[in-house]
């Protein structure tokens, strides 16, 4: 394993050990929406292709596999920790009692801001259906509170952080055998689509109570193992056009934060930009980035069940054909957090947030 790899994952465990707050967290709670990079077991008992609840994934998790799409814990796992959550969010289809007051996690591996997207792999929890779980979520905790008004101003308080729009790429608009989308729409006019629905989503959130809220903008889609395997590289890092193509949706996500941020004072929008995210992981230097870590099926590009994984974990930048390894979630994770809670950040220790800023031990 490369030296700088050690060094740099050295650092960030003690950066994660260093920002973690003791004894109460910095919000009551955090309310998760997204797809497969944040899914902790909602899909589990779904009709569905795109499940994890099986070995080898959870390999490196406490509890085993328990529907996360990783060897361990996810981005928002990470953020729940630096957040200083005594335990991991619990997933919709299993939290309840007073549980809930620490927040939900409704994310679902295939889901997307339309509706339609990811149905070629079965079922999944739309962003629709995830806003309507969560208004299940805010009826009870009205109901536990004693009235919609302490309800409201406890959830005023809460984080929430939405990381949609991949699967309308990766299982919709890149999928033209199987969607329409992308006969119908240019790169440009597809992603307006997806911004028009997506912000009467986030206004939905708002009006139910969301006054901090996250939006993690479509990575670097073109540089999973599963793109590069399908349409090769032609000479490049990644697959091109699927980086380009995706890239309008996170200008007119940057346009929405901004008006909302304008439109709404009373709340704050933060975009988190996924492609500096995995910029970030591609800059620690993994030794291996095109492939994942474990066996994959061809179909689904996940894990082959019960098939052993690599030993050498930390060299591996993705886990399966599509999802970061614990790893490069660690990173992002970070990356984040510096984003969204700066003032945390920055305080803590200048000389730590000096190195990972600037990379001074990314060098082999």
């Amino acid at each position: 394993m490369k030296k700088g790899v050690v060094l740099f994952l050295l650092l960030v465990i003690s950066f994660i050990e260093l920002i973690q707050v003791h004894g109460q967290p910095q919000v009551p709670c955090y309310f998760i929406f997204g797809d497969s990079l944040a899914d902790d077991g909602n899909n589990n008992l779904l009709p569905t292709l795109a499940k994890a609840n099986y070995e080898p994934y959870g390999v490196d998790f406490p509890e085993g596999p328990t529907g996360r799409f990783c060897n361990g814990r996810t981005i928002v796992d990470i953020l729940a920790e630096m957040m200083g959550f005594d335990d991991y969010i619990q997933p919709f289809a299993t939290a309840n009692g007073t549980e809930i007051l620490k927040g939900v996690n409704y994310a679902s591996g295939g889901a997307g801001i339309l509706n339609e997207t990811g149905q070629t792999s079965g079922a999944r929890i739309c962003m629709d259906e995830q806003l309507n779980n969560h208004q299940v979520t805010v009826s009870s905790i009205v109901s536990m509170l004693g009235s919609s008004q302490s309800a409201t101003e406890y959830l005023n308080k809460c984080f929430y952080s939405v990381g949609m729009g991949d699967n309308d790429y990766i299982n919709n608009y890149f999928q033209p055998d199987y969607y329409t989308s992308s006969l119908l729409y240019t790169p440009e006019q597809f992603a307006k689509v997806l911004i028009e629905k997506f912000s009467q989503q986030i206004e939905t959130l708002y009006n139910y109570g969301a006054r901090k809220i996250a939006l993690f903008g479509v990575g670097m889609l073109g540089c999973t193992p599963n793109a590069i395997s399908v349409y090769g590289t032609n000479g490049s890092t990644c697959v091109e056009f699927m980086n380009y193509e995706s890239s309008f949706f996170n200008v007119e996500l940057k346009s929405l934060v901004d008006s909302l941020n304008t439109e709404k004072p009373d709340a704050t929008f933060i975009y988190v930009d996924a492609v500096k995210l995995a910029e970030d992981i591609m800059a620690a230097a993994f030794n291996v980035t095109t492939v994942g870590c474990c066996e994959v099926e061809e179909l689904t590009g996940l894990c082959i069940p019960f098939e052993t994984p690599c030993q050498n974990r930390s060299e591996y930048a993705f886990w399966d054909s599509f999802h970061p390894s614990e790893a490069a979630n660690v990173i992002s994770a970070i990356g984040a957090y510096s984003v969204i809670f700066p003032s945390e950040f920055y305080t803590r220790d200048k000389s730590l947030v000096l190195s990972f800023n600037h990379g001074s031990v990314m060098a082999v």
